[in-house]
């Protein structure tokens, strides 16, 4: 084959050097081949073939999806083909879901339809509230979180029907508009404070503000720029394609079981320190830099290697996370209001000298949407143990569009990763009294 003819054709050449065997393996759109394509690959009729070994699936595509392109060179992040930073700067938390979920925006009508369908499956089962009381009074909000989730399932015993789409649509509603009540009753079981229900004459994020902070007040109305700010950080945290707890969705979601208990599995991923926790240390780090003249000497320890730079980097961007400066932005409209905490200075130096040195750089060591987001979850008056549950109600929202999106794909089945054995070859049983 000469080399136009080599060029003209969209295949892969691969030699196998132990034969000499030569194959050719189809790449399809996206630069990317078929796994299985490589079990033609053996030295024997009789070998399995062929696998990819891949830990941590970093260079594996499980799934061809249509909800988010990410774009880790170019710091690009769109859902649904829309960039991010015209999603937070015009839209709201519910019509971004709408869109995550139905493929489009709304119309005015559809979206108004899509609020009260929301709005009016806010409401918990009495026998909820139940279950949250029955916890520790220092019981981890999240760890409630994913108990009372879980516990939905047997609530909604039809939401087992996953091929039916109207019995599938029902409870991606019911999972939306219930996570900030279960959410907010947590917060307030901690406090030993009774719980508040929800109005349905506020925004999503109003209610949830509501059933937070209300105190011996009939009525409570969060101040604008709070609302806005939530509502901002709820639409960067919407979905972010397959990363550890989308993935745990779908894995669990492959098995056909209904989305309350995938959904409880997605949070439990969510909530190890790697995934969710990055904002609280986050936090840690500025407290334990305590005043900006004190960055020049953590930077320095940093370099070292004697300290690391949280809120840095990202597995995926290698530029400037694009939601890292819609909420820069949105730190300084909330502290205008909630006044200026003394970490958004360190936060704000500790930027500005690391993008300033190739040390950095040089390592696409940028902000990410951690860096800012836990300065202003803490100036709204959250703890940090409610930093991973102020990320999952909005994740709700891609957890389910990517599990629907799964159950519809023809191509996907049951998730059953393969692996390479290096245990011991077969043994003889040994009876207890000769081992040893």
């Amino acid at each position: 084959m000469t080399a136009s003819e080599a060029g003209s054709k969209n295949s892969l050449s691969v030699r196998d050097n132990r034969t000499g065997k030569d194959y050719e393996l189809e790449i399809l759109e996206g630069d990317v081949i078929r796994a299985g394509d490589l079990r033609q690959i053996r030295v024997n009729a009789g070998d399995f073939g062929m696998m990819a070994y891949d830990p941590a699936f970093t260079n594996t595509a499980s799934t061809r999806s249509t909800i988010t392109e990410i774009d880790g060179e170019k710091g690009i992040l769109r859902y649904r083909g829309y960039p991010i930073e015209e999603l937070a700067e015009k839209s709201s938390f519910l019509e971004v879901a709408y869109l995550i979920l139905k493929g489009e925006l709304p119309t005015k009508d559809a979206l108004s339809q899509f609020v009260e369908d929301v709005t009016t499956h806010t409401y918990v089962h009495q026998n909820i509230t139940k279950l949250l009381s029955a916890f520790r009074y220092d019981a981890h909000a999240m760890g409630m979180m994913i108990s009372s989730v879980a516990g939905l399932s047997t609530f909604y015993p039809e939401a087992k029907d996953i091929g039916d789409p109207r019995t599938r649509w029902i409870q991606m509603v019911r999972l939306l508009a219930k996570m900030p009540t279960i959410a907010a009753f947590t917060y307030r079981h901690h406090r030993g404070l009774p719980y508040v229900f929800p109005e349905n004459e506020l925004s999503y994020t109003a209610n949830f503000l509501n059933m937070l902070f209300r105190i011996g007040v009939t009525q409570f109305r969060p101040n604008p720029v709070l609302e806005r700010a939530l509502d901002i950080l709820f639409i960067l945290h919407a979905d972010h394609e397959q990363n550890c707890s989308t993935t745990a969705m779908r894995v669990i979601g492959s098995s056909r079981g209904e989305p309350y208990s995938a959904l409880a599995g997605a949070m439990s991923a969510l909530w190890g320190p790697l995934h969710g926790g990055a904002n609280e240390a986050v936090l840690r780090m500025l407290t334990e830099i305590g005043d900006v003249k004190n960055v020049p000497s953590f930077i320095a320890s940093v370099k070292a290697g004697e300290r690391r730079l949280m809120g840095f980097g990202h597995r995926v961007y290698k530029a400037y996370d694009p939601r890292a400066n819609v909420i820069k932005r949105t730190a300084h409209e909330v502290f205008q209001v909630t006044g200026r905490n003394p970490l958004l200075d360190i936060a704000v130096e500790l930027e500005k000298i690391a993008l300033g040195e190739d040390y950095f750089v040089s390592r696409n060591l940028y902000p990410n949407v951690d860096f800012y987001s836990g300065l202003i979850y803490e100036a709204m008056g959250f703890p940090v143990e409610m930093f991973p549950v102020l990320f999952a109600i909005p994740r709700t929202v891609g957890w389910l569009a990517q599990w629907e999106e799964m159950l519809l794909d023809k191509e996907q089945k049951i998730a059953r990763p393969r692996q390479v054995y290096r245990g011991s070859p077969q043994r003889a049983y040994v009876p207890i009294g000769k081992r040893g």
